[in-house]
């Protein structure tokens, strides 16, 4: 017998209309988690990068009548609108009216979260040189009646040199100088010269680790997606970011920043939410300045908000 294709698209069942009585019930969030998607992203003066990314995609199910939503509808959009345009706090807007849209009568609230790594371009600090720079990122919207919320979020690497540690250093320090120098000699210059440039004149040396500054920030409504801009606001913060590319050079300017820019965990929190304060584009933030130390097998995290903290501000 000869069926059409039209005419087995019209027979196919569709079970997931079928009314439940005994399974009936509202849902606050229904949809998918770990979509395998890839975004457009870009900036003002930055050529436009399409990467690789990991969605998820909601809307609740308020009528309790109704078994399930259309995920497959969902996942067009995201498709429609992650591959074509670029990621922006507007484009995410538009995403989730499709959601509702197509929804309608089923669902009053949508959200979206994009995850993926931000790359950017850096330069070596004195050799001239430079690499990519990962930051992970988050980028979330949620719709409901009352509007439209968007949140980034970005973790950047940085180090972080102890002020207490450094003190101790320099006491150590002094106190071999003491026991070299007697007290009552003339000093030489070029034997003190000498002295600091060997083993003797820096007979302890600071603990510094790597560190991890967590942002997560609420947009103002007309902001765009200011990515790029707030890895510099971080970094420029806080002066010490992790490297690419590095030469001696690179490395002894890197040294000079860190002992010049000694930092607890507290004041690396305090300066960066500062920072974010200062922004009109922020409505809202949360850091999470953690040091991941090399003195103790755990970490010294220190927290900042501008509302009312609302759990951990980091991506992974």
């Amino acid at each position: 017998m000869n069926t059409s294709r039209d005419t087995l698209q019209r027979a196919m069942p569709d079970v997931a209309s079928e009314r439940r009585p005994e399974l009936a019930g509202a849902l606050d969030w229904v949809g998918m988690d770990g979509i395998e998607m890839t975004v457009l992203v870009g900036a003002p003066g930055e050529p436009v990068q399409r990467i690789g990314a990991r969605v998820a995609a909601h809307v609740n199910l308020h009528r309790a009548d109704v078994r399930g939503i259309h995920m497959s509808r969902l996942y067009l959009h995201l498709d429609r609108h992650l591959s074509g345009e670029l990621l922006t706090p507007a484009s995410l807007r538009r995403l989730l009216r499709d959601f509702l849209d197509s929804h309608e009568g089923l669902s009053d609230r949508a959200r979206v979260e994009v995850r993926y790594d931000h790359l950017v371009r850096r330069a070596a600090l004195a050799s001239g040189h430079g690499g990519w720079r990962s930051y992970p990122a988050r980028l979330s919207a949620r719709m409901d009646r009352s509007g439209c919320e968007v949140e980034l979020a970005l973790d950047v690497q940085y180090s972080s040199t102890c002020p207490a540690s450094a003190a101790l250093s320099r006491q150590l320090i002094q106190e071999q100088f003491a026991r070299d120098f007697a007290s009552g000699t003339p000093l030489d210059r070029d034997a003190v010269l000498a002295w600091l440039g060997s083993p003797a004149g820096i007979v302890a040396t600071p603990h510094a680790q790597r560190s991890t500054a967590s942002v997560r920030v609420t947009l103002a409504p007309d902001a765009d997606l200011p990515l790029t801009d707030l890895v510099d606001l971080v970094e420029g913060t806080l002066k010490t970011p992790v490297q690419t590319a590095v030469k001696r050079e690179d490395e002894q300017a890197f040294a000079l920043a860190n002992g010049q820019n000694l930092m607890f965990c507290e004041d690396a929190a305090r300066r960066v939410a500062r920072a974010l304060d200062a922004d009109e584009r922020i409505a809202d933030f949360q850091v999470r300045a953690a040091h991941h130390e090399s003195l103790h097998p755990h970490d010294a995290v220190a927290y900042a908000s501008k509302g009312v903290p609302r759990g951990d501000a980091s991506v992974e």
